[in-house]
């Protein structure tokens, strides 16, 4: 299996690559613009105004409004970027990987203090394993 295809193919991730690097680039340079205080005020006084003055895909600007955090990452969100609208918003990593994995923050915060989920189980998308 060619590298690329290879790295499509891990159940529930997306790796940042080159080719989503290169797409999601004004939607991360958007969440880069949130560590100023004055960027942050006017997002939060009308978002859609202010994603609007970025050259997003509605796509990315569906994802952001509606705080989808994995739609986000499939249009080229990287976590890391994606911090800075989890900053704004006062919703901790932790809240956001509960809501991107659909487990309870409970649950979730117990399976991540008992060391992470288990690496067994289905580990590629077209083998099937």
């Amino acid at each position: 299996m060619p590298e690329r295809d290879a790295l499509n193919d891990i159940p529930g991730t997306t790796v940042f690559t080159g080719e989503q690097t290169r797409k999601g680039y004004a939607l991360n340079q958007f969440c880069m613009s949130l560590t100023r205080s004055e960027n942050r005020a006017r997002f939060k006084a009308d978002e859609r105004a202010y994603l609007d003055e970025w050259p997003l895909t509605e796509a990315q600007k569906r994802a952001v409004l509606a705080r989808d955090w994995n739609a986000a990452i499939a249009e080229g969100g990287n976590i890391y970027f994606l911090g800075k609208i989890l900053g704004t918003d006062g919703t901790s990593f932790r809240e956001a990987a509960s809501a991107m994995t659909g487990i309870p923050l409970d649950e979730y915060a117990a399976i991540m203090l008992a060391g992470g989920r288990s690496p067994d189980g289905l580990r590629s998308r077209t083998e099937g394993r």
